[in-house]
């Protein structure tokens, strides 16, 4: 059983292990099921050629079936019976099996195929191949080729979090997995966009539901319910800071500030905790390039050590010209200018220089900075929409008690615009938050996080018709 400890560790990508998977001619399929039982293994692909050559292959092609999943047997098939059967899903499964046997790699009587396997994942599945007289030995990964990345899933945390990042793209191998700061950054986002107590509880609600598995209709969503409670939890304390409860109903006291009374003050916060998770994307990016390319390519990248001092600098310049403090803005200055030499001398280098080169290193310096100030900036929108939010909860609310004045038998219109206009508020407004937040995410915070893109670990994998599990040791299902 995994615990919500586990779940909420920090973590890297799986490690992977360059391996070969060695078998006997006369062993060789019973092998390859095992393996493609097992599913813990990428082997390398096939060629084009060869994905269409095998006999299983053209008997498939005859039945002209729709896409089904594939399935594998433990002995060999007989594929003239598999073909009167109309078995598509074990003549697909043998056709995928035969292009892999086809591509090994054969030296006298024995045969093999490369390919990546998680390091946990080696020892018993060398266990499962040794009673077939097959082997899995491991190999030294090839020079200028990164590993297939697999984040860890542990825990119903994480297991939420994951597709976010997914979204996005692929974390590098080398990279920090940073699925579980960027759930926490995005759930705070849209709580401060979404501020209201009473739609942070229905949010509450609804992952609630998601985990009993209700509606029945939805219950593939139920691995988000962690997810949706975050940002529910998120929504719910914003509305106890702004006071709000389905609107400005009175209900509960503002606690930090009323967002249609303080717009200033929730903007500074807003660009204020943006310029904080900003500092934390550099950091995040300097660990990154450091993983990547060593010290010199965290020392000069825009989204390394160069591009944070810029950062910096330009924090300690407003820090120095708010507080009056000619300090700050001479030592923030001098600051922007080494990160900018920094950056400036990476950049020059990767364009390979010349004139076009030193054209090239100025137009991106000007983006570097301009992107500083952009993206800084950008997230004022946490305080515009929390501010709409408010503003839509304000006009219900007034709308509401303006009814409920005209006597018991307006009080049923009233009801109904009350329930009515907090339903448009908030299926508007939690679509809005939830792209807005996604949109910061991507943009602001990844692209610093992120400079290439990794490749997602695809193990080959198909069941075993009544057959064992390699690794689990339970029957597979048809």
């Amino acid at each position: 059983m995994t615990s919500w400890s586990d779940s909420l560790a920090p973590a890297a990508p799986v490690r992977m292990q360059r391996v070969a998977v060695v078998a006997p001619l006369d062993a060789l399929r019973e092998v390859l099921v095992r393996v493609a039982d097992a599913g813990c293994v990428e082997l390398d692909r096939a060629d084009d050629a060869a994905r269409a050559t095998g006999p299983a292959a053209r008997v498939l092609q005859t039945l002209r079936a729709e896409p089904v999943k594939p399935l594998l047997s433990r002995a060999v098939p007989d594929l003239n019976a598999l073909q009167s059967q109309d078995r598509a899903d074990l003549l697909a499964g043998e056709a995928q099996l035969e292009t892999y046997s086809a591509t090994a790699v054969r030296h006298g009587a024995v045969a093999a195929l490369a390919g990546w396997c998680p390091v946990t994942e080696v020892p018993r599945l060398g266990s499962g191949l040794a009673d077939a007289g097959g082997a899995v030995v491991p190999l030294r990964a090839p020079r200028g080729i990164d590993p297939p990345t697999q984040l860890p899933a542990t825990g119903p945390v994480r297991r939420s979090l994951v597709p976010l990042v997914r979204t996005y793209g692929t974390v590098p191998y080398a990279d920090v997995d940073p699925t579980l700061p960027a759930g926490i950054a995005y759930v705070v986002m849209f709580g401060m966009m979404f501020g209201d107590a009473g739609h942070g509880a229905l949010l509450l609600l609804g992952a609630l539901l998601l985990r009993l598995g209700r509606p029945r209709r939805l219950a593939s969503l139920r691995p988000v319910w962690p997810f949706v409670a975050g940002a529910g939890l998120a929504s719910t304390l914003a509305g106890f800071a702004y006071g709000e409860f389905f609107g400005p109903t009175g209900v509960l006291p503002v606690l930090w500030l009323n967002p249609l009374d303080a717009p200033v003050r929730l903007l500074a916060s807003a660009v204020g905790f943006g310029a904080f998770l900003l500092a934390l994307a550099y950091a995040a990016g300097i660990a990154n390039r450091w993983r990547e390319s060593g010290p010199a390519g965290a020392l000069y990248a825009p989204s390394g050590i160069a591009g944070a001092a810029v950062f910096l600098g330009f924090a300690l310049v407003a820090g120095g010209v708010l507080l009056q403090a000619p300090v700050l803005t001479v030592s923030g200055s001098a600051i922007v200018l080494a990160g900018l030499l920094l950056a400036g001398t990476g950049l020059f280098a990767a364009s390979g220089g010349g004139a076009s080169g030193g054209l090239q290193t100025g137009i991106q310096l000007f983006d570097v900075v301009v992107r500083i100030g952009s993206n800084t900036i950008s997230f004022a929108r946490l305080a515009a929409f929390g501010l709409t939010h408010a503003a839509l909860g304000g006009i219900v609310w007034q709308g509401t008690t303006g009814l409920a004045r005209g006597g018991p038998v307006m009080l049923v219109a009233a009801l109904l615009v009350f329930l009515l206009g907090n339903a448009l508020a908030f299926a508007l407004e939690a679509l809005v938050a939830g792209v807005q937040a996604l949109r910061l995410e991507f943009y602001e915070l990844f692209s610093r996080v992120f400079d290439t893109e990794g490749r997602p670990f695809q193990p080959w994998h198909i069941p075993t018709q009544n057959g064992l599990s390699v690794l689990h040791g339970t029957e597979a299902t048809t």
